[in-house]
Formats: structure tokens, sequence, C-alpha cells
């Protein structure tokens, strides 16, 4: 089906329509429409075109009302009047708003548009380490970039993903090096036989890491002769000598399988084929180096190859340089970055490329995207952007940490949000029915989603604080506010007997049916804004303010008990599903569940 055009955007055209008749010189001229609190929405351009025309606004703005059709028989607009200096008040018709939402209702996407301009883009989240527990600071970038893949995915864009891990560097040779010489420490016995080929959980998985990185960090800093052999290690993996390259894969094949198992408590899907580390980018180094020296975008400094920028200085005062390689011919991040760079524009074709990553980093990708822009990697036409997220708070408002003031272990936190959610869905279980395999499952959706939601409602760039408490409270600007009203909805409905939903545009709309209708209709617009800005945060607040105008309507428009009279009734049911509908939807976009029964 083809999208449905919002009030907003056909009120806009008529409005613009009848501006260019009475001062041809602003055809294709803005009206500036937007909602307003005197009406349903209020034109602000006819000002500034009026002074640009010298012409009296409020004369002019007399003259385009004059041309609008508007009236209680008008198809699209009941009334428009002109306010202050020049400004249009402009109310629609009841009819336009349920034809509208009907319109919407008979289409899969609920009337959304597919973006114009949609393209490829290429999101760069959720960046875990090999061999190293993902902690809380890991949750912004992957729930926040999951959240952007569905976003643009939804708008028509042809989205990549790339994890892109922390699988390279020296540490890997004091591992390599350690397994070599301790061959079984990496092997799962299980109980039953010492059946390595068992499935492992990602517990057991991290545990093994854990307990053989602590080893051979401490035999590396008490014996020389093993510091000296886990050294050459890391020269011979960097040549790519073939046994140390198996046993860095079984490294990285072992904490994929704790990394998956964190994103599945995450309740999101991680595919091999999206993680790219580190790594994947070594056979571009080099080439990459060479380019930008050739090119005078790099140059030697002390030995290192560098990049300068007048913008970026030290303390001392001094240009502070990207190092693309170092003195000793290693290659620092920004090789690895810059590398990536050059794949992701030259070989996945990608216009737009996303990076969800901490704040602490933008000097580093801000000095990385100019170098590429120079390098003529990125241009006009191919754009590359940080998606910053602040910092996660403790209740006290500083970084959050466990009480003995180490870094929180994310699958504690997430295991101890499931709890909390799960404590508060039992206390209301009894009432609604729930069976204790649907207590679990809901306790689960819920303390994710709770998590997700914090995150997500808050500004990217904004710190948050992590508090539980308030997190899976009913009250408040919560995903659990948000499932229950879903969970509310679908109970009416159920509720509702033989009765179905049925747009009537013929009837008169109450004021809390009029108010729920018009946001319902901006979900689209709502849409296209949190994608092209990347602020899923928007996204997050429509809903919440959708849940938000449900419970009013319901509390002023008896849609069961007392039971309307029929059309009225099957009108408010109508309002009642396609608000579900747009909650699921808009919450799915989130990584959000809705069960049927909270």
């Amino acid at each position: 089906m083809a999208s449905v055009p919002s009030l907003a955007s056909s009120v806009n055209q008529r409005v613009a329509d009848a501006l260019a008749s009475a001062l041809p010189e602003a055809g294709g001229a803005d009206p500036l429409l937007r909602r307003s609190d005197r009406a349903d929405f209020q034109a602000n351009g006819i000002l500034a075109l009026a002074k640009k025309a010298k012409a009296n606004p409020r004369e002019l703005a007399t003259t385009v009302v004059g041309s609008i059709p508007a009236g209680p028989g008008a198809d699209l607009i009941s009334e428009i009047e002109v306010s202050g200096p020049g400004f249009l008040n402009i109310t629609v018709s009841d009819r336009a708003i349920i034809e509208t939402l009907a319109a919407r209702a008979g289409d899969d996407r609920l009337g959304v548009p597919y973006a114009a301009n949609a393209g490829t883009t290429v999101i760069d989240y959720a960046q875990p380490n090999v061999a190293k527990e993902m902690h809380v600071g890991h949750l912004r970038s992957a729930v926040i970039g999951a959240a952007m893949v569905e976003i643009l995915e939804f708008t028509g864009e042809k989205v990549v993903r790339r994890h892109h891990i922390g699988d390279w560097g020296t540490q890997f040779g004091m591992l390599i090096q350690y397994l070599i010489e301790h061959p079984h420490e990496l092997d799962h016995k299980a109980a039953a036989g010492g059946d390595d080929t068992l499935e492992v959980s990602g517990e057991e998985a991290m545990s093994n890491l854990n307990r053989l990185y602590k080893a051979s960090r401490a035999l590396f800093d008490s014996n020389e002769e093993f510091k000296t052999r886990a050294r050459a290690r890391v020269v011979e993996l960097q040549a790519g000598e073939a046994e140390t390259l198996a046993m860095w894969q079984r490294f990285v094949d072992e904490s994929k399988i704790y990394f998956y198992s964190v994103f599945d408590k995450l309740d999101m899907d991680i595919q091999d084929r999206d993680v790219v580390g580190e790594s994947g980018y070594n056979d571009m180094l080099v080439e990459t180096c060479k380019l930008l020296e050739e090119s005078g975008v790099a140059v030697r400094s002390n030995g290192a190859l560098c990049v300068f920028f007048d913008e970026y200085k030290g303390p001392d005062g001094n240009p502070t340089p990207l190092i693309v390689q170092k003195s000793d011919g290693g290659f620092g991040y920004a090789a690895t970055d810059l590398s990536a760079i050059r794949d992701r524009v030259g070989n996945l074709k990608a216009d737009t490329l996303i990076y969800v990553v901490d704040a602490r980093q933008s000097l580093h990708f801000k000095m990385v995207f100019e170098t590429a822009r120079r390098a003529g990697w990125l241009n006009d036409e191919v754009k590359a952007v940080q998606l910053a997220f602040g910092t996660v708070l403790g209740k006290d408002g500083k970084p959050f940490k466990t009480r003995e003031g180490e870094t929180v272990r994310l699958v504690d936190l997430l295991d101890e949000a499931v709890d909390r959610a799960t404590g508060v869905v039992r206390e209301k279980a009894e009432k609604v029915g729930l069976s204790e395999e649907e207590i679990i499952e809901n306790g689960r959706y819920v303390g994710i989603g709770a998590v997700k939601y914090a995150d997500l409602s808050t500004s990217a760039a904004r710190d948050y604080k992590f508090d539980l408490d308030q997190m899976v409270s009913l009250n408040g600007d919560t995903s659990v506010y948000l499932q229950y009203a879903y969970a509310r909805i679908r109970s009416i409905l159920r509720r509702a007997g033989d009765r179905n939903p049925v747009a009537h545009p013929e009837l008169e709309l109450a004021p809390a049916e009029r108010a729920l209708g018009l946001h319902l209709d901006g979900f689209g617009e709502l849409i296209a804004e949190a994608a092209a800005e990347h602020a899923p945060h928007k996204l997050a607040a429509y809903l919440y303010q959708l849940s938000s105008l449900f419970t009013t309507f319901y509390d002023q428009c008896p849609v069961v008990k007392p039971e309307p009279e029929l059309v009225v009734g099957e009108n408010r049911l109508f309002l009642c599903d396609l608000t579900a509908r747009t909650l699921t939807k808009g919450m799915s976009l989130l990584g959000i569940r809705t069960p049927e029964r909270l």
C-alpha cells in the first residue's frame, strides 16, 4: 500500500498552495506548520514572507484564509483564523482525523513512508574485546546501535551491521604463548566423561578466559624467560605464523560464545558475518599508510607517520597529531579505523557511516574523519558521524561501580534487572491469570525492556543514572508503563467480545479522542525525524506521550463499560487497536517486547 500523507503534511500543502496564489513570488515557500495549544496546528511562515515582500502580514494572512475551504462541511480544515500579527490557527475536521487513521490502519506499516533518499548505512556498534568480560560500559553502544539499525531499516535504508571487536594487540602474545605451553587450559571438561564437544555456556567460556588471563599475566610478570617468549609470539602473530594464528582463533571463538550469550540476554541478534574486528583490516594497513603518505595527508615525524591538525593542540600548545603508524613500525587504532572506512566506502558502498562510540573518544574520531576527508575517502556524498554517548552513572551520580569500586559486569546488571522485573510481574500475575512460564518470560521482557528504555529515553549524548527501582516502576516514563499500556489495550479488545474496531468518520470526536488521534497520525513523521537525527530517544518520548494520551482517553471515553452506543464504541475500539499497533511497532524498533498479557 502507498504511504499515507499525515494531516500535518496535507494541511501544510493546502496553506502553501493558498499562499502561492496570494503571493506568487512565494511559490514553494514553507508555511512553517507546527502543533499548537491554541488549535491543532499553527502556521508561522507568513510573517517572514510578508516582510520579504514588503506586504502587511495580517492582510496577507487574511487573503490566504479566504482561499482555503474551511467550515463544518470541509474535507480537511474545519476552522482557520488569523491570530496576532499574521499567524494562522488551524483546526482539522474530525472526519479528516478518522479517515486518515483508517488509511493508516489498513497498512502493515501504519502508513509510514519509505525515505525518498534511502541509501546504505554502516553502523559500528556493540564493540566488546576478545578475552575480556563485557561491563556496563558496553551497554549503551549495543542498545543505541541496535535501535538505530531497526529505525533506519524501517525507513527503507540498507543497513550493514559491524561489530568492531577488539581482537588484536600485544596482550595476545602473552595469552597465546601461555596456551601453547598449557594446551588444555581452554578445554571444556564436562562432568560426564570430560567430553570437550559438549556445548559450553557463555559464563563457562568467560570463566576459562579469565582463569587463563590471570595465570598468563602472573607468569608474564614473574618470569623473564616467559615474557621474552610472549613478546616473540606477538611478532609471530603479526607475521601470520600458522600455529599462532590458530591459537589466536581459539581465543576469538571462545570469546564469541560469551559475547553471544550476553547479547542473547539483551534480546539482540548478533550474526557471525557482522563481527569484523580490528584483525579484519590487517591486510589493508600498509596500503592505507602508503596512500596517506604519498598524498601528503600524513607525514613522518620522529619516525612515526602522523596527521597534524591546526585546531587540535595539546597542553603545551603544540598540535596534537593522529598517529597512524608508530616509529617502531607498529600500527595504532587510527590505521585500523581508516582502513575500515576505506573498506566500508569502497567495498560495502556505504554513503553513511555511523559510529556508536563513547563521547570520550570524540577527539580521536574527529581526527580520523578529517583525515579520511583529506584523503578523499569521505566527501559531500559519503559522510561519517559519531553517535557519541555519555556515561552510565550510579544513583549517586558517579560512574556506575560495585561497592568494591569495580566496574559492574553487564551480565550481573541484566540478571538483577530481570529478577526485579519478575517480582513486579509476579505481584500482578494472579489477577491476570499468568502461568509460571508466562511470569518468567514476561519478567525477562520487562527487565531487559526496562534497561533498554532507560538508556534510549535519554538523549545519547547525556549521562544517565542507572536506577533499577525507577526502571521497573509502573509509574512515570518507563518501559513498564508502556508495556502495561499495551497489555491493557489488548485486554480491552478481548473484553469487547463480538464488537469489532471500526472507524466511523461521521462521528464527532471528544477532546481526548482528537488528541489521541492527532498523535497517532504523527508516527510516520516522528520516525523520519528519529532516523535523520539518529535520535532514538525521540521515538521513546513519542511512545510515552502516546501511552499517556491513551490513559487520558480511556479515563474520559468509555470503551467497554459502561457500554457506549454501538458506532461510538466501535470507533473507540478502532482507536484502541491502532494505538496498540503503533505502540508495539514503536517498541519493537527500540528492541523492546510487548507482552499480550501483563
